[in-house]
């Protein structure tokens, strides 16, 4: 193949070093190779997404590098029928020469045939060369896409074809079964669903002294905490129980017998305060015996003082 080439010119020497790197470092999800007679034209194949309808298929396409290649960007074809993108149709991707602002010159045939896996199972939201079958159709052409090569060109173009076919097949897992997908994804909700559950229920607090806890019928101590740093005079506490471990009726009677111990107690006078009292109750007889005393006496003043 070097030989029939011009090494001098960059863009050669360019293809064929990716040559080199895709034959010395083969992936299992992908596979390509130039044409003998013109190393600007590559045949591949790539394998479907995993998790996606088009795991286990085979598809087949055609790289056209330009003559400025990797300044300018290449074009792909897909070959085999997909039910996500035409057959023999120039597919508008931003690695594609559709877009040849986005293109990078230090990206390469490799990192265009990822590209591409990962554009498989995303919304074609009408793009050019794009189709959107059913999850179903796209399924059976995966199944098909395994069975047998597309025909197309040349017999050495096709059996570079049947070259590459061989090797991805045999990295190739089998299709899934129908419903495998849809079993996986209502799995994994059912999964996350239960994880969501177990995150929104605290853990059981201690139960209630002498009530079994629901891990079995242990008797576990009740644990008390002050609501204030002073005690409380009525001696209350407060308790942190568990709900689901006890019944409204139980928690309506104790807190019902704790309210009763609130009921505001019968004052009893102390014997201080009773002579205080007895002692005032006296001295104000007295100022009263003094002040009529005094009385009597002014009136008896004023007799004697007339009768003289």
């Amino acid at each position: 193949m070097v030989e029939k080439h011009n090494l001098k010119n960059p863009s050669v020497k360019r293809i064929l070093r990716e040559v080199k790197e895709m034959q010395s470092n083969r992936s299992d999800d992908y596979m390509s190779l130039p044409l003998e007679e013109n190393i600007f034209e590559w045949q591949f194949a790539i394998r479907g997404p995993p998790d996606s309808e088009f795991e286990g298929g085979i598809y087949h396409g055609r790289i056209q590098l330009p003559s400025e290649y990797p300044f300018k960007p290449p074009s792909f074809m897909l070959l085999t029928p997909s039910g996500r993108f035409q057959t023999q149709t120039k597919i508008c991707l931003s690695i594609s020469n559709h877009h040849p602002e986005h293109w990078q010159p230090s990206w390469s045939g490799k990192t265009a045939l990822v590209a591409l896996i990962a554009f498989m199972p995303t919304s074609p939201n009408g793009a050019l060369g794009s189709l959107d079958y059913k999850k179903e159709e796209r399924r059976a052409l995966a199944i098909k896409s395994r069975e047998a090569t597309p025909r197309f060109g040349t017999p050495e173009r096709q059996r570079l074809i049947d070259e590459i076919h061989k090797y991805t097949l045999s990295k190739s897992s089998p299709v899934p079964q129908c419903g495998h997908s849809e079993t996986s994804e209502e799995a994994s909700k059912t999964k996350e669903a239960e994880t969501q559950v177990n995150l929104k229920i605290p853990e059981a607090l201690p139960a209630v002294e002498g009530i079994p806890d629901q891990a079995g019928d242990r008797i576990v101590e009740e644990q008390e905490f002050p609501v204030n740093a002073n005690p409380n005079p009525a001696g209350v506490e407060a308790s942190v129980v568990n709900p689901s471990s006890i019944s409204s009726k139980q928690l309506l009677q104790k807190s019902d017998a704790r309210f009763q111990n609130l009921k505001p107690e019968t004052r009893v006078q102390k014997p201080d305060d009773r002579l205080f009292t007895l002692a005032a109750i006296g001295l104000t007889i007295a100022i009263v015996i003094l002040l009529l005393k005094k009385f009597v006496n002014s009136e008896h003043g004023a007799v004697f003082m007339n009768e003289s």
